[in-house]
């Protein structure tokens, strides 16, 4: 999701009880899982403790017990969730033909819009966020896209990710029995997902998914969709791909709503390896703990916020609404209001309940508390979406500059490359070393429809930042830029 408002609503400022109440239903739902191991266990010590005559003595009960444990077992057994590990993940380093200064872009538009256009792209740039260093694609000058192009780009985008993941795990690609590509903007027929299949010649029985149009939080959504599918199928792996393709983005006519994804999208994608194999335990990263998908898109201001349609000449391109923002502050709120009950320590999930029971119930006019998140995670990666939007999410969130870190140096050197930024995001803090066996990790997207998405990751291993590969490394020694490059 690009910017478009420079002020985000403080969505902490009211929660919504139904909210927290879904929050506690997701974690009353899976508690269930924990309660029965300990019944199971306590019986269990129970009979160690009993001797052969008693067991003769009570063979009714002990029969009864026997059938109750087979039967807790088997419940446990056969209705617990699967572990899904993060294997690897790679992101996608396009090559320096590609790179592009802001000055450079300016001056290659110069032939396309009027001195007014032009004008209000270099303010928007300056003020973007963005560095010198992010990536166009583009061969020819000036912006002459074509379908065939834009075929070009999501091969470079998606069979680099990939190539390199499957180098990082090893894993033979004919292994992977699902794959799930998402690309908002371009979708071509066939498929991307069927490109990949074509691409490296996978077998019949390979499951394919694409999903378009559900914009920069599609790669989260992807991840839900792979946890689901691994949940009904033992010993698998899950590959997904997330990539925009952002030469079909490219808008060439004078609206100002429809300019700025000019100015913010960049090229980028990512490729990660799921699996809920048992043996990839001790090679994997990270283990999925949480995922809490919002979806906005029955209100008409949120649905119509970031819409895909025409200008009065028929250019078509992305249209982005002056709500955008309020809309993703709601978004937002009612995300992390349902995100809450599973992530926070008790004392604050005590602390924000007391406040709202003393607002909500006994009508008393106090601040509501803020939970502090800072508790529950060790590792922000937030869509680098535009700067004003990582400015306003700070200042709500009340995050130091140190977790806001990766999610700012992603937007300077990457730009906004959509959905993919939040793998950008973790792969800053692996190349800086910040990643600690236990730590975990929030990764949160927001896009069209309107949507908001969370996943939370519990980091396997500790991981070696000089034995990581990955965009970051070989310049890793530069970051963080000083905030006088931001402003430049």
């Amino acid at each position: 999701m690009a910017e478009n408002s420079p002020n985000l609503p403080n969505f902490l400022l009211s929660v919504r009880l139904k909210y927290v109440k879904l929050g506690y239903h997701y974690l009353i739902s899976n508690a269930i899982y924990l309660l029965i191991m300990p019944i199971l266990v306590a019986m269990l010590l129970h009979l160690s403790t009993l001797t052969i005559e008693d067991l003769m003595n009570h063979f009714a009960m002990l029969k009864s017990c026997s059938t109750l444990v087979v039967f807790l077992a088997t419940v446990y057994f056969m209705s617990r969730p699967r572990n899904v590990y993060l294997v690897n993940f790679s992101c996608y380093k396009p090559h320096e033909r590609f790179m592009m200064s802001k000055q450079l872009m300016i001056e290659n538009m110069s032939n396309i819009f009027d001195e007014e256009s032009l004008m209000f792209q270099k303010k928007i740039l300056e003020r973007s966020g963005l560095g010198d260093k992010t990536y166009i694609p583009i061969d020819t000058i000036p912006f002459k896209y074509t379908f065939s192009s834009y075929l070009n780009e999501a091969e470079e985008e998606i069979f680099g990710a990939i190539d390199d993941l499957l180098a990082k795990t090893r894993v033979k690609i004919g292994d992977i029995r699902i794959i799930i590509v998402n690309s908002s903007l371009f979708n071509p027929s066939p498929s991307l997902s069927s490109m990949i299949v074509n691409h490296y010649k996978l077998g019949v029985n390979v499951i394919t998914y694409n999903l378009g149009g559900m914009g920069c939080s599609a790669g989260l959504i992807s991840v839900d969709l792979a946890n689901r599918l691994l949940q009904g199928q033992a010993n698998t792996y899950a590959l997904v791909v997330s990539a925009e393709i952002v030469s079909s983005a490219f808008y060439r006519g004078k609206q100002r709503s429809r300019l700025l994804p000019n100015c913010l999208f960049r090229m980028g994608s990512s490729a990660i390896l799921l699996s809920n194999r048992s043996s990839d335990r001790p090679r994997s990263k990270y283990q999925l703990m949480h995922v809490v998908r919002t979806h906005k898109g029955a209100d008409d201001r949120a649905y119509r916020c970031a819409y895909i349609d025409e200008d009065e000449n028929g250019k078509r391109s992305v249209s982005l609404s002056k709500d955008l923002m309020a809309v993703a502050g709601e978004a937002l709120k009612t995300n992390i209001t349902t995100l809450g009950p599973l992530v926070l320590p008790m004392s604050e999930q005590l602390l924000f309940f007391a406040s709202l029971i003393a607002r909500k119930v006994f009508k008393r006019k106090m601040k509501p508390y803020i939970p502090d998140f800072k508790m529950a995670f060790e590792h922000f990666c937030i869509h680098a979406g535009g700067r004003a939007v990582l400015d306003e999410l700070q200042k709500n969130l009340d995050l130091p500059k140190f977790l806001m870190e990766p999610s700012r140096m992603t937007l300077y050197r990457f730009g906004n490359t959509s959905s993919s930024s939040i793998w950008y995001n973790l792969a800053y803090s692996e190349a800086k070393g910040r990643i600690k066996k236990g730590d975990r990790v929030w990764q949160i997207g927001f896009g069209s429809g309107f949507k908001c998405n969370s996943v939370v990751w519990r980091a396997l291993r500790t991981i070696d930042a000089a034995k990581e590969k990955n965009p970051w490394t070989d310049e890793i020694q530069d970051f963080p830029v000083h905030r006088s490059h931001l402003d430049a």
